[in-house]
């Protein structure tokens, strides 16, 4: 078992980014120019929306922390968007708003099971979202009052608000020049 600051130490220092679940470390896997090039419109358009604001959008090298009463964990979001900001001499943050993650076939499971699960007991979190790659859809959760509502947009044309933010953002803009198969063009059907 690795403490978390043995861990947080040794990740500054690794070519490889890992994640951290309770003392186990997982090496991450590499994803593809689609998959970044989603993860980067993404960040781009927050990053953009959220100038002049409070709140401030970071990319998939910050990981996010999370709590529990008997362990702690690290994840690394493919985008983040925090309201109150861990000093700068951190390397993650812990009161995130809005997390992201672009789902592959190899992290898709995780990221809708434990991940989903880990981040919707964070505080602070407002919003979890779920990218695909093959067409153009996001599962997002939202807080209400009675816990989180699942929503689906699909289609180019749908726009995802973000009224807490004071922030909308289209589709549109996550997938721009991303290219389909022909199966999945990223249109309503």
């Amino acid at each position: 078992m690795i403490s978390p600051s043995h861990y947080l130490a040794d990740e500054l220092q690794s070519v490889t980014k890992h994640e951290y679940l309770g003392g186990v470390v997982y090496a991450m896997s590499g994803a593809n120019n689609r998959h970044n090039r989603i993860a980067t419109n993404l960040t781009g358009s927050l990053v953009v929306r959220l100038r002049g604001r409070r709140c401030e959008a970071f990319n998939s090298d910050t990981k996010v922390r999370i709590q529990f009463p008997t362990h702690t964990r690290f994840y690394y979001p493919d985008a983040m968007v925090v309201c109150r900001s861990n000093p700068e001499s951190d390397s993650f943050q812990e009161t995130p708003s809005l997390l992201v993650e672009v789902l592959s076939r190899s992290t898709r499971r995780t990221d809708e099971g434990e991940k989903r699960d880990a981040y919707l007991t964070i505080p602070s979190l407002m919003h979890y979202w779920m990218v695909e790659q093959e067409e153009a859809v996001v599962v997002a959760y939202r807080r209400a009052d009675q816990g989180f509502v699942r929503e689906v947009y699909q289609g180019l044309e749908a726009v995802i608000a973000l009224s807490d933010l004071g922030i909308d953002l289209p589709l549109a803009e996550i997938y721009e020049r991303v290219e389909f198969s022909p199966e999945s063009d990223g249109s309503e059907e």
